[in-house]
């Protein structure tokens, strides 16, 4: 089995924009943790760490990207491309933790607000959303075609929500005092956070599934299908995504007696592909005249 050149092309794209988000997480990570050590700031270094979590969904993502772009064998004949999808899923259900860890903080902090370093907080925090902005930019175009890249894009979101908080909660700080806005923020923050696993574990489980891709209208493909001439009825029709942005269908399809099964077979494989996007299809076709014989048990 081999991709299609537009599949090909952009998990090339995705793998140069995750080695680059890396990179710079990686480099952000380093910084804040030696700043850190060197203000002796606990907050910094525990920000720092929390990057970890950062580089290693990037990782991840890139290990899984790997992978999956091993051939096809005769054991796995679809090759190694739901190594992405579990790798997205991993990804979620870090972030579900990511989310847990915040919202506990934040909660024992309402009870005993700490005092913070707002100043300090306030330029570690717009550094941070700058990098963070950056790496967003480099996994945004990605993000769209893989869930893979979506699950690190969604890890590096929420970092940048996380500094976006602090930021506010830094002014509250400096200029109010109200050292409660550090955890009311990290809450809202923390709910953020698991909206968007939950959608990230909701896809993954999807593929996993082989359930039918949230942009594809089953109904419109069985009138579709059905309107091609030749075409009497469709029945068993079954459609998912192998990986993100690779999705295929099978079906069986009834023909009016008379007409031509390789011609009526190339004009379903290509409104398929122009109308819905689907390249891999496998369509068994059936002659009228099946339906009137009777079937035998013996």
């Amino acid at each position: 089995m081999s991709y299609e050149p537009g599949h090909s092309h952009r998990r090339r794209q995705s793998k140069r924009s995750l080695c680059m988000a890396i990179l710079v997480t990686s480099g952000w990570f380093i910084a804040e943790l030696v700043a850190g050590f060197y203000t002796n700031s606990l907050a910094l270094i525990a920000d720092a760490l929390h990057m970890l979590t950062d580089i290693a969904a990037l990782s991840l993502s890139g290990l899984a990207m790997k992978i999956a772009e091993r051939p096809a064998t005769h054991r796995k004949t679809y090759g190694y491309l739901r190594a992405e999808i579990l790798a997205a899923l991993g990804n979620g259900i870090l972030l579900v933790l990511v989310g847990a860890y915040v919202a506990y903080e934040a909660y024992q902090r309402l009870r005993a607000p700490p005092v913070v370093m707002g100043r300090l907080m306030l330029v570690v925090a717009a550094v941070g959303l700058g990098v963070n902005v950056f790496t967003m930019v480099l996994l945004y175009r990605s993000q769209h075609q893989s869930l893979n890249v979506r699950g690190a894009f969604l890890h590096v979101l929420g970092d940048a929500l996380g500094s976006v908080g602090a930021i506010v909660a830094g002014i509250c700080m400096v200029f109010r005092e109200w050292y409660l806005a550090d955890p009311v923020v990290s809450l809202l923050v923390a709910a953020l956070i698991f909206y968007s696993s939950w959608k990230l574990v909701r896809d993954s489980v999807d593929v996993l599934l082989e359930g039918t891709p949230r942009h594809l209208d089953v109904g419109k493909i069985l009138s579709d299908l059905g309107a091609v001439e030749g075409v009497i009825s469709v029945h068993d029709l079954h459609i998912w995504s192998i990986t993100s942005g690779m999705e295929a269908m099978s079906c069986h399809v009834v023909l009016r007696s008379g007409s031509d099964p390789s011609d009526v077979l190339a004009r379903l494989s290509q409104m398929m592909r122009e109308k819905h996007g689907i390249d891999h299809t496998t369509i068994q076709v059936e002659a009228e005249d099946w339906l009137k014989k009777p079937t035998r048990i013996q």
